[in-house]
């Protein structure tokens, strides 16, 4: 009975990862497969046609006939790592500091971390808004890159993986001599590559698949990102989703090489300050 109950148990374990695997992988494989048709297939076609008849490419190729898909692309690139600097950057200094750090109004500033995690982004972006142009920077990549250039979310990440680095290490650094700057980028950074790269998947990630900032900031086409570009394939070819799922997977694709490259340090960073939090 026991061991009976156990197979019931993994065969209930390996049905609910498939309806998980379906519900999240599912979309994207048929948006592949949609940009995939051709014009004569039908794509509504009941029952649904998973595998195209005969596959094509020219669907990516017309989204770049319709749009300047490749610019676009190229200014979410250049989003996107300023993005990923300014995290790094950002997110490890003020993580460190909340970590390691004995200052007065350590525990507030925290705090508030945790409270702008709590913030929806509609609450305040006529704020960010104003203050953009107030500074003179109206419809520029500079301005799509403001609001997240330090995520509170990366900031806790940080903190919680520099506190779960043992104090044994730094200690023996301050006997031999070295300053808060030399402990944190000689020990605490190589601690902690995990998170960074974590940090920097989130970051590229937050950054590239943004559409409701950068769409209410610029105005001019030239700057478009790559989602707000995309947009302009709903409303010219509605009746067409070869090309809509065409330009889905162009967009996707970058976010998938990505996670590609770093998900050996993204499951290692997973764990990192889970003993102190």
């Amino acid at each position: 009975m026991r061991s009976r109950g156990r197979v019931v148990r993994g065969v209930v374990r390996y049905a609910l990862m498939l309806v998980v695997l379906a519900v999240t992988v599912g979309p994207f494989l048929w948006q592949l497969s949609t940009s995939l048709k051709g014009p004569a297939e039908d794509v509504y076609t009941s029952p649904p046609r998973f595998l195209p008849a005969h596959p094509t490419g020219a669907n990516y190729a017309e989204v770049a006939d319709v749009i300047p898909v490749w610019d676009y692309a190229l200014n979410s690139l250049k989003v996107a790592v300023a993005s990923v600097l300014t995290n790094l950057v950002g997110a490890s200094t003020a993580g460190y500091a909340l970590a390691r750090l004995r200052f007065r109004g350590r525990r507030a500033a925290g705090l508030a971390f945790v409270a702008a995690l709590l913030v929806p982004l509609e609450s305040v972006i006529i704020a960010q808004l104003t203050l953009v142009r107030d500074l003179g920077l109206g419809d520029t990549l500079v301005a799509v890159v403001l609001p997240g250039a330090v995520g509170a979310l990366n900031v806790l990440l940080m903190r919680n993986a520099f506190a779960g680095v043992p104090y044994e290490l730094e200690e023996a650094a301050v006997i031999d001599g070295a300053n808060v700057w030399q402990r944190f980028t000689r020990i605490a950074l190589p601690s902690v590559r995990g998170t960074l790269a974590v940090v920097a998947i989130f970051a590229f990630t937050g950054a590239w698949d943004d559409f409701l900032w950068p769409l209410v900031v610029l105005s001019d086409s030239d700057r478009f990102t790559l989602t707000v570009g995309l947009n302009f394939l709903h409303g010219t070819f509605q009746q067409n989703p070869r090309l809509v799922a065409a330009g889905t997977v162009i967009a996707v694709a970058p976010l998938l090489v990505m996670f590609a490259v770093l998900q050996r340090y993204f499951f290692r960073g997973v764990g990192e300050g889970a003993v102190k939090g």
